[in-house]
């Protein structure tokens, strides 16, 4: 990248660290910078450690980074954590009254506000943060309007007086930081293009939206529930019927009742919540009827560590339920794709009347980005594939909802559809619905009915575009990731080439269908092979195995609940390439 700037925010929770961050993030998409925002935080309502990074700059941000150019630690805690992790030209804003830095590392500046002299109101526990705010602008280089307007709009609901409170010290600091700090040496760059911040989470919803999507049902289960905030706050306006339910068997069993309607249904949980949904995922599979589940991975097993990052559920995913049945399964690899996987996945499961699973992860669902506006396009192709509606003087007296095709996708009538009467329940049935398990077990029709309902596998995988590979070929290394690894994996491709070792990038996006027979036609040309994952155990490198017998010749793996820095993988390459180890595990040094 030709030059990026991070920001980093510690302090309790509760403390108010998202306030700077959401402030910083408003100015920098205003300016027209790209921006790429992590929280790493405990599962604690108040206190405890929370530690924002923030990074911007003039290209697209792949990932959170290696480097802090400026913190803003608001408690000693953050100081003490994460002093030694800055380099040179760093900086350091902080509340010089109640904060001792300690030793810095050569090349770092220490910047002590005198927060009691600048402030207006010293019982405002949060004004400090305003302060630091202000003052890391000034060093920026961004003037002080951008920040008057973003405080004006950011408390704009408590009221003009608080509004002005805020101004006011914000000014104060600004103009201190101008007469007392050194700037930094480049300043942000501005352009005329300003850009769209979300989430992942928001994303997610946002592309249900986008896919036509009129039911959503949900138990809170972070880090999920951002779906839920979303689809709640826009239900009316956006015209979707949103049940917050009481447990996960009762969300899949909502969703796939009014998926079954002609409703397009979506629902979303993370690990521990979709283990009750398998069951009611299976009778989506043998009535055939499309519904699509999110997945927002997190640490596990069970309760794990709920607010943190993992790439653990692929094999739940891919054994959701039991016995065999078609599914489509999706990775999104950042937070743009997590709003353009939607209407793919629903495309895709009202096309063959299947089960549609999008496997997300914390980093990206609770992660923040920069978007160009006109990339959130709501006006998407919806197919809802082989589904009646009216009855057209079609199928009176002699309407089959399974009936036997060359596709092995049966023509859907909706509930209500005159001439249209079906039977639907969870046992194994005939064309026409009538259950074999209430007749006799007939050996023949149960193997017609699985192979008609298998029969539609060829099309899901001729549907979905295979992957390709990113860079020149015959690389030195090949670096294999699939989801949220994705851009971070960019970037050390990008240092790697630039250190001159020569490299390159496959990432998967659909895990259903996989693809094998291109995965392995690329692998095989390729030099040095290394899979890339957040778990333990390879899930991917063993599914990838299963599947097809490819063997990579490295791994890096991750599973302290923290996501992939460039640096480690970078470090990691080297090692393997210098024959020192197969499996490289990086310490993550950022201690939250």
């Amino acid at each position: 990248m030709t030059h990026s700037f991070a920001v980093s925010i510690g302090g309790a929770a509760g403390q108010g660290v998202a306030t700077p961050g959401n402030i910083f993030a408003r100015i920098f998409a205003r300016r027209g910078l790209h921006l790429l925002a992590y929280n790493a935080y405990q599962s604690i309502i108040r206190g405890g450690h929370t530690f924002l990074t923030i990074r911007t700059g003039p290209e697209k941000i792949n990932s959170f980074g290696d480097q802090i150019d400026l913190m803003i630690p608001l408690n000693q805690d953050t100081m003490d954590r994460h002093l030694r992790l800055l380099g040179p030209g760093a900086a350091v804003v902080y509340n010089g009254d109640t904060i001792k830095p300690g030793a810095a590392p050569v090349g770092v500046r220490l910047c002590p506000l005198p927060v009691s002299e600048l402030s207006t109101n010293s019982r405002n526990k949060v004004e400090q943060n305003t302060l630091a705010v202000a003052a890391a602008l000034s060093m920026m280089g961004i003037g002080f309007q951008p920040l008057e307007e973003v405080l004006a709009q950011q408390f704009k609901k408590k009221g003009d007086t608080v509004v002005n409170e805020n101004v006011a010290v914000a000014r104060n600091a600004y103009q201190y930081s101008t007469q007392h700090f050194e700037p930094f040496a480049r300043p942000l760059p501005m352009t005329e293009n300003p850009k769209a911040v979300l989430t992942g989470n928001m994303a997610l919803a946002m592309g249900g939206a986008a896919a036509g999507v009129k039911f959503y049902c949900a138990y809170p289960m972070s880090p999920s529930t951002g779906v839920l905030h979303w689809m709640g706050a826009h239900a009316r306006k956006a015209g979707i019927m949103v049940r917050q339910v009481e447990d996960e068997i009762g969300v899949i069993n909502m969703a796939v009742g009014a998926a079954h309607t002609g409703a397009r249904a979506m629902c979303a949980t993370s690990g521990g919540g979709f283990a009750l949904m398998t069951e009611g995922l299976g009778l989506a599979a043998m009535i055939e009827t499309p519904v699509v589940v999110i997945d927002v991975q997190r640490a596990g097993p069970s309760t794990g560590v709920p607010t943190k990052t993992e790439q653990g559920d692929l094999w739940q995913m891919l054994g959701a339920g039991h016995g065999d049945y078609p599914r489509a399964i999706a990775a999104p690899t950042d937070i743009l794709d997590c709003f353009k996987i939607i209407p793919e996945i629903f495309n895709l499961a009202d096309r063959f009347q299947c089960p549609g699973i999008v496997l997300g992860d914390l980093l990206l669902s609770e992660g923040t980005a920069s978007v160009e506006p006109e990339e959130l396009d709501f006006n998407t192709e919806i197919d809802r594939g082989e589904l009646i509606t009216s009855a057209n003087g079609n199928g009176a007296n002699g309407y089959k909802r399974y009936l036997f095709t060359e596709s092995g996708v049966s023509p859907r009538a909706i509930p209500g559809v005159p001439h249209h009467t079906h039977t639907v329940a969870s046992d194994e049935h005939m064309e026409d619905g009538v259950l074999i398990s209430d007749e006799f077990t007939n050996p023949i029709k149960r193997r017609e009915m699985m192979e008609k309902r298998q029969r539609k596998v060829a099309g899901i995988e001729a549907a979905v575009k295979p992957p390709e590979l990113m860079g020149q070929p015959g690389a030195d290394v090949t670096l294999i990731g699939w989801g949220s690894t994705d851009g971070v994996l960019r970037e050390a491709v990008e240092m790697l080439n630039e250190e001159g070792i020569s490299a390159n990038q496959l990432q998967i996006r659909w895990m259903v269908p996989l693809h094998g027979d291109r995965i392995v036609e690329i692998l095989r040309e390729c030099r040095h092979t290394i899979i890339v994952e957040n778990n333990y155990s390879g899930q991917f490198a063993r599914y990838l195995r299963s599947e097809t017998s490819f063997v990579p010749n490295g791994h890096i793996r991750k599973y302290d609940g923290e996501p992939f820095m460039p640096h480690h993988i970078v470090e990691a390459v080297k090692e393997q390439l210098a024959g020192r180890t197969k499996l490289s595990v990086p310490m993550h040094e950022i201690m939250v």
